[in-house]
């Protein structure tokens, strides 16, 4: 059950990484944003879980609604397994389990007490559903079988960028072997406006996936601000059609796709990241 009060929930949390606040978002009844460190992580919505706050969550949506969609997935004979790099407030972790009966979430979050606070305060659905494993995703990541996700998404951030370790051709290939047939790696990258860390990554991406595709608002792409590129990574082609661009165009931020030989055109003279 849903708080009665924002004052329950609010205020400032010792964790091991630092310290996490919870604030009140004034513009929903029972909406809260994390921070980390002074760092905006999340943003809950304890009353709807399918409500998706930052922009390039709501970007990931068309993602699974038309790649991976829910009527494919009655809970029984085929459950949707998805494995979360970085668990922050567990925002696309709730929004998953909202959106798919009984789906097999694994979240790894590198803070215990971080995991332990949103476990106990923004309503994450217990295991089997979703599993909060606390490690190391660059530890965690090599751990796990064999085509045994259908979706991996890695959102880890050191303040405002993704360890280096995790965004390696080695790291890209370990995604790669544990997706199954069909799945798809998605990749939240934070960059500034010389788009250097983003090349990098599409780079790296293009020398170990058949398909890559990448979602940005396109001041970003036009190197105007510092913001967020979703990439996408599979072996087999992507459901990027109409309804997916469509999606794009009509969320409250428009984004624009990137796909096919246009991404090796915005990698550029970008060189793969290698440890």
């Amino acid at each position: 059950m849903a708080k009665d009060t924002k004052t329950s929930l609010v205020g400032s949390y010792p964790i091991d990484t630092g310290t996490a606040e919870i604030e009140a978002d004034p513009y929903g009844a029972n909406r809260y944003i994390l921070k980390v460190n002074g760092v905006p992580s999340s943003h809950v919505d304890l009353d709807d879980p399918t409500y998706l706050d930052f922009e390039y969550m709501r970007w990931m949506e068309p993602i699974f609604a038309i790649g991976f969609p829910a009527e494919d997935f009655d809970g029984r004979a085929r459950k949707l397994r998805v494995l979360h790099l970085g668990g922050g407030g567990c925002s696309m972790a709730r929004w998953v389990a909202a959106t798919y009966e009984n789906a097999r979430q694994v979240v790894v979050e590198l803070d215990a007490k971080l995991a332990e606070l949103v476990r106990t305060n923004f309503e994450v659905p217990r295991a089997p559903l979703v599993r909060l494993r606390v490690g190391d995703a660059g530890q965690v990541l090599p751990t796990l079988s064999d085509d045994s996700r259908d979706v991996v998404i890695r959102d880890v951030f050191a303040g405002s960028t993704t360890p280096r370790q995790l965004t390696t051709v080695d790291y890209a290939r370990q995604a790669q072997r544990v997706l199954d047939a069909g799945g798809v790696y998605v990749m939240n990258c934070g960059d500034t406006a010389d788009l250097a860390g983003a090349k990098a990554e599409a780079a790296t991406l293009l020398s170990v996936f058949e398909h890559v595709a990448l979602i940005a608002d396109p001041p970003m792409l036009k190197g105007r601000r510092y913001g967020n590129i979703v990439f996408l990574a599979s072996d087999e082609p992507l459901a990027l059609g109409p309804a997916f661009e469509r999606s794009l165009r009509t969320a409250p931020l428009p984004a624009q796709l990137v796909s096919g030989a246009a991404v090796a055109r915005f990698a550029g003279d970008a060189a793969p990241i290698v440890d």
